[in-house]
Order: C-alpha cells, then structure tokens, then sequence
C-alpha cells in the first residue's frame, strides 16, 4: 500500500524548488543529513555482520558446542547410575521377605553392608567400563564436529569479508556525498540572501540529483545486506545445530550398541547379589 506524505516535504527537502540562496541552504542540510544517516546505518550493519566472526565469537561458539556435550555426556552417565541403583534397590527390597531376617533388627542392617560391599564396587566398576566407552567415542565425535563447524564459519567468513570489502566504498560515499552537499551549503550562506545565481543553481540541481541516484543505491544495498545478515546469522546457527546432532547422534548410538552389554551387566550383578543375599541369610 502506497502512503503519500504532505507535499510541504518535497517542497522543504527538494533544492530545485528553492527560489532564494536561504531557502536553498536550507533544502540542502536535510540532504547531507539523511546522507550521513544512511551511511552510517550502513556501516552499523557491515560491523554486525562481522560481529559473530570476531575472536571471541568463534571462541563461543565452539565452548558452547563442548558444553552441550558435556551436558548430554553427563545426563547418559546418570542414567546409567540410575539403571545399576535400581538394581540394587531390587535386592535390598526384598531383604525384609527373608524369613530369618528379622524386619527393622541390627541384622538386617549388617546384611545390607555387607551386600552393598560385595556388589557396589562391582556395579561401579562396570558402569564405568560403558561409561568410558560412550565418553571415549563422543570425544571423537566432538573433535570432528568442532572441525567441520569451524571450517563452515571460517569458509562463511571468507564470504562476509568479500561482501563486506564491495560494500563498505558505498557507506564511505555517502558520507563523501553529505561532506559536498555540507560545503555547497555553506557556499550558499556565505553567497548572502536573494535570487539563486546560475552557477549555484546548477550546482543545486547537480547534487539532488547526486543524492537521489547515491541515496537510492545506499537504502537498497541497505536493506539487501540485512537480508544477508540475517542469513548469515541463521547460517550460523545451522552450523552449531549440525555441529551439535553429529555429536548427538554418535552418543545415542553408542549407547544403543553398548546396552545390550550393560544390561546382561546388571542382570549378572543382580543375580549375584540375590545369590550372595541367599548366602548371607542361611548362614
């Protein structure tokens, strides 16, 4: 939808319509303004858009990639300490069913130190085996996503930095531009009050059309490169996702193919414990 604006803001911003060296002083500054403004904005985004590759950026980017996986590393260890205390629950659970055990007696407490000596440290010792071997195949998994996303980043910078070299001479344009208009301004000032002299008029309609043809090409380069700033700031977060899931993936698969192993792991050390709790209760 087109939005028309008040016909006094061509008549106060457009110096072809100025009738007296004031008034065309007057059109002028708003032109070396809005010039500054455009090129500045320009510049604010070329230096965002090189933001994320800066030292401590990278630096970031990768310890958050580690402590993701440490974090998920750690959640798998705690399940399997969970699995082998659920276990164990299971025997001590069904201590107060022995018969010569008498429920809430001294003996009852003996027994579970002496079950918990035999079986703990063997439980321990197992979910440290698998444990090991998740950490030991996510370590390597770790490394080569860390690799491949600091590749990606690197091969995204190399990019930026082309884009940023072809752009940045348009930013310095505008500001070249807003020092002529700034000066021609002052040419008009100084030149006193009354009818616009020739030279000064040309001059004037020289420079808007300067300004219309720079400012167009600076508030569509403007918005193109937020464009590609977004993307780029979305390419980047598909690198640390990808980075993340290989890492992911590799953990989740270790520790479907390490279970079964694990499991008979519990399954012998419970019925090690029943047995030993058979053993402890006869005698």
């Amino acid at each position: 939808m087109a939005h028309e604006l008040p016909g006094w803001v061509a008549e106060l911003t457009d110096p072809r319509r100025a009738t007296t060296l004031d008034e065309l002083a007057d059109r002028l500054v708003p032109l070396a303004e809005h010039a500054i403004d455009v090129s500045r904005r320009l510049q604010a985004l070329l230096n965002e858009l090189n933001d994320p590759f800066r030292r401590e950026a990278l630096y970031g980017r990768v310890e958050r990639l580690k402590a993701r996986a440490d974090e998920a590393l750690g959640e798998v260890g705690d399940e399997l300490a969970a699995a082998g205390e659920e276990r164990l629950e299971r025997v001590r659970a069904a201590l107060p069913a022995q018969p010569s055990v008498p429920e809430g007696g001294g003996q009852a407490e003996e027994l579970l130190r002496r079950l918990d000596a035999a079986v703990v440290p063997d439980l321990a010792r197992r979910r440290q085996q698998v444990a090991e071997q998740v950490a030991e195949r996510t370590s390597a998994a770790l490394k080569e996503a860390t690799q491949t996303l600091l590749t990606r980043v690197e091969e995204l910078a190399s990019a930026v930095t082309d884009l940023i070299h072809d752009v940045l001479p348009l930013a310095r344009e505008g500001l070249e531009l807003a020092n002529r208009i700034s000066v021609l301004s002052g040419r008009c000032r100084q030149a006193g009050g009354g009818p616009i002299p020739e030279p000064l008029r040309e001059a004037g309609a020289e420079t808007a059309r300067a300004f219309d043809e720079a400012v167009a090409r600076l508030e569509l380069e403007w918005a193109a490169l937020g464009a590609r700033s977004a993307t780029v700031r979305a390419a980047l977060r598909g690198a640390e996702e990808a980075a993340f899931s290989h890492v992911a993936g590799v953990l989740t698969r270790s520790v479907r193919e390490l279970a079964p192993e694990h499991v008979r792991s519990l399954d012998e050390a419970e019925a090690r414990a029943r047995s030993l709790l058979e053993e402890l209760t006869r005698g």
